[in-house]
């Protein structure tokens, strides 16, 4: 995929959505936050994965951008064209800090797409326009993908999560393609099967999945 142009657009549409919104308004797929906290919350994570890349650690820290639209929306644009900017100059085969297999630069390519994606429907969904939400099947499916492969392994690693009680078969109708979450669970195997980008918003937590893998998701915390 061409990680670049997506981030490039992706945060051009989230800035977009801080810009005209309501700053004050709830974002009811992330409880407690408002739409300047989620664009707070955002812009810190394209510097502090821009850092990552540049200093080569984890320790990077931004002070918030200030109240206010104005410093709200020139901070988030600044720090996602620095992203882009860093990302695009870097081979992604540079040594980088990450929390993926590899500690390269362009684990940070696909990342922060797939942050920035599922910011943008939280956004979205603070002003009452998630109809406006678009995913290609193929982006939805690599989110799947980085959720199996990556968060849900790294959250039992970390002891945030108890394994699943069951494996759960995830299946994209619009793709015909499946994986397995936790295919060494003892329980019996459950069922998820949706369009990839209902899927990808399923295992974040966005949209209730259907039972009964519901039943068993609900047991663990597959990605935060």
């Amino acid at each position: 995929m061409e990680w670049i142009d997506l981030l490039e657009d992706t945060t051009g549409r989230f800035a977009e959505v801080l810009s005209t919104g309501d700053l004050a308004a709830p974002v009811p797929t992330c409880p407690g936050w408002t739409l300047a906290d989620l664009g707070e919350h955002t812009r810190w994570v394209h510097a502090w994965a821009a850092h990552a890349v540049t200093d080569g650690n984890p320790d990077g820290d931004t002070p918030a951008a200030g109240s206010g639209r104005e410093p709200l929306v020139a901070g988030y644009r600044a720090a996602a064209a620095h992203l882009v900017d860093v990302l695009r100059r870097t081979s992604p085969d540079a040594p980088a800090w990450a929390f993926g297999p590899e500690s390269r630069a362009g684990f940070w390519r696909r990342r922060q797409v797939h942050e920035v994606t599922v910011h943008l429907y939280d956004a979205l969904a603070a002003v009452g326009r998630t109809d406006a939400w678009r995913l290609s099947p193929e982006l939805g499916w690599d989110g799947v993908d980085e959720v199996v492969t990556l968060f849900y392994p790294r959250q039992v690693r970390l002891g945030r999560t108890a394994p699943l009680s069951a494996p759960v078969r995830l299946t994209a109708t619009d793709l015909d393609r499946s994986l397995v979450l936790e295919p060494d669970a003892a329980g019996e195997p459950v069922a998820l099967t949706a369009p990839a980008a209902e899927l990808l918003l399923m295992l974040w937590g966005r949209r209730p999945a259907s039972a009964p893998a519901a039943q068993v998701l609900a047991r663990a915390r597959v990605t935060s």
